[in-house]
């Protein structure tokens, strides 16, 4: 052979080994690619199925089959009393929370005018079950856009439904839940759920001896609803709960959610 063939020889060895070389790179790096990109739709996936277990979950709470108990015997109870205007008010609001459970139920966010319908249901229902027992106010802060601004639906009630049933319930003489509605800036708001009830530390305690960890349960679903939406990235949302009387003379429960909706906020429906 001569020189220039072996040159041509050589160059093409060469560059062939290049052309292999940059193919398995290819191949390795589209197959590393579509692995990840695979683990991240199961990862989705999973984290979709589990939000879907929860918001069931969540439905369920607030569709707590004690209430809806106490509500119809508290119906009946006006009726045989022949309190008719009472026993109408009372049907009209119960019929009227069954159908908003249901109807947010199915959203993925609700108004906060909405939510705050809501709640104001829930409470005139049970208030008109405790009578003189049971009192609440619900504060909206001037500066709140409740019509443009949003959050996860079956959040709140189940919580203000804990400090009526495991904080105001066992508390001798009257109860109150307060709800505080505060603006932060024109896309983030803070909701203050405060009771004078015995507190979650003696309520804890309680539930303890009798062995019933409904309470617990329902926050542990909370908390980790709360941490899917986060990482979903439509939402995020900060919890705390605390024991009043951990640090002032006061008694009862104080749960606060600070709600900020986050990148993917344009995919839902309004």
């Amino acid at each position: 052979m001569s020189e220039k063939e072996l040159i041509f020889i050589a160059l093409f060895s060469v560059a062939l080994l290049v052309v292999l070389s940059l193919i398995f790179l290819f191949m390795t790096f589209s197959n590393r690619k579509n692995k990840l990109i695979q683990e991240q739709l199961e990862t989705k996936l999973n984290n979709q199925k589990r939000q879907h277990e929860l918001e069931l979950n969540a439905l369920r709470a607030q569709m707590n089959p004690h209430f809806v108990h106490n509500s119809l015997n508290a119906i009946q109870y006006y009726i045989q009393l022949n309190e008719v205007e009472k026993s109408e008010d009372y049907l009209s609001k119960f019929s009227k929370l069954m159908r908003q459970f249901f109807e947010y139920s199915r959203k993925e966010r609700i108004s906060v005018e909405h939510e705050i319908s809501l709640l104001k249901n829930y409470l005139d229902i049970e208030k008109l079950r405790f009578e003189d027992d049971f009192d609440f106010q619900l504060n909206i802060d001037n500066a709140l856009d409740t019509q443009d601004l949003f959050l996860p639906p079956m959040i709140l009630q189940p919580i203000v439904e804990n400090a009526i049933n495991h904080g105001i319930f066992h508390k001798k003489g009257k109860g109150e839940v307060v709800i505080d509605f505060v603006s932060i800036n024109d896309y983030s708001f803070k909701v203050e759920i405060t009771d004078d009830g015995i507190g979650i530390n003696k309520s804890k305690l309680m539930n303890a001896k009798k062995k019933q960890t409904h309470t617990e349960h329902s926050s542990f679903v909370l908390e980790e609803r709360l941490a899917l939406l986060k990482v979903s990235k439509h939402w995020d949302v900060a919890f705390t709960i605390q024991d009043r009387a951990d640090t002032s003379d006061k008694t009862g429960t104080k749960v606060t959610l600070i709600f900020k909706e986050g990148l993917n906020k344009d995919d839902y429906d309004h």
